[in-house]
């Protein structure tokens, strides 16, 4: 099997633009928020997501409402009201983040061989020396 080295990387691997769109920094937190507590102001996502700072909870819902996964409804009242919801392409994504979640059970293993890479990593470290 030969490779063609002028093939862009999103070819060569066909789910490099969902994993960019999809799991960008804070993109699953968000779709996980709304998919899971439905429809919520920006102030009920930002206290769901309590790391995040609200321009970047600005700049990602933007981006996802781009990208057809966020559904912005403006209710022009006094005072103004956004409410956002999961749209129904990213309600589809609900059983890729099913799959993760049961993929989760892996994470005491992936902890266990990085402190044994650390380890290592130390003793090669401490013979170099």
């Amino acid at each position: 099997m030969t490779q063609n080295t002028d093939e862009a990387p999103e070819q060569a691997c066909p789910i490099a633009p969902v994993v960019d769109i999809v799991f960008s920094r804070w993109t699953t937190p968000i779709l996980w928020a709304l998919n899971e507590f439905g429809r919520q102001r920006f102030v009920e996502l930002e206290r769901r997501i309590t790391t995040i700072t609200p321009k970047v909870l600005t700049q990602r819902l933007r981006q996802l409402e781009r990208d057809g996964l966020v559904v912005r409804t403006y209710h022009a009242e006094v005072p103004p009201r956004v409410e956002y919801e999961i749209s129904e392409l990213g309600r589809s994504l609900s059983t890729v983040f099913a799959s993760l979640a049961e993929w989760s059970v892996n994470l005491a293993e992936v902890e266990r061989a990085r402190l044994a890479y650390d380890g290592r990593a130390a003793v090669r470290r401490s013979s170099r020396n």
